[in-house]
């Protein structure tokens, strides 16, 4: 390892061109939707190189499934709780926060346009629901070392995130304590 390798921190320089890139692709992304800027607008917004933007995410779809991925992560964390039942009323108030909250509408959107822009795109989406299907999971298999009920995670999706998606896309909102208990309660 040289003594460049060793000086990076989690926040250096590095963290913070990440920051940086993600807020402008968030502020892009509400401004005029997905679709309508570049890598090179990406770039402009956040003061780096485009360069800087290939080196490390390799296209636009990949960036974008990135900031939807850390977004995710950082506001509806996996939770551990004890019980299933408690993981999933706790992880489905945290995604209704999220997706109702001020930018929500951009990420649920940002979902669907990447089914929508070719193969990469395609890969994108597969690689955002793949990841959180792989994060439900771990919470799943905890609650089976439990002992409790075995729960696939497209189950949870399905049953639970899908339809507060499908809310948020039509304007049926606010998803209240007691809707987000009744899909938890359903799938259970």
């Amino acid at each position: 390892m040289n003594e460049r390798q060793r000086a990076r921190r989690p926040g250096g320089r590095s963290a913070r061109v990440g920051e940086q890139v993600h807020q402008a692709v968030t502020e892009l992304i509400g401004e005029r939707g997905y679709g309508n800027f570049t890598v090179g607008e990406v770039a402009a917004r956040a003061g780096v190189a485009d360069s800087s933007i290939y080196r490390r995410w390799g296209n636009l779809e990949s960036l974008l499934t990135d900031v939807a991925l850390t977004r995710l992560n950082m506001q509806s964390p996996m939770p551990d709780t004890g019980s299933l039942a408690g993981d999933l009323r706790t992880y489905a108030a945290q995604v209704a926060r999220e997706i109702t909250g001020p930018d929500g509408l951009l990420l649920v959107r940002l979902a669907v346009a990447l089914s929508s822009i070719g193969q990469q795109g395609l890969q994108a989406r597969d690689d955002l629901r793949d990841e959180r299907a792989r994060q439900l999971q771990s919470m799943l298999d905890r609650a089976r070392d439990r002992g409790e009920p075995a729960l696939d995670a497209f189950d949870v999706l399905d049953h639970i995130l899908a339809p507060m998606y499908i809310r948020v896309l039509f304007g049926m909102v606010p998803l209240t304590p007691d809707y987000i208990d009744g899909l938890v309660d359903r799938l259970l």
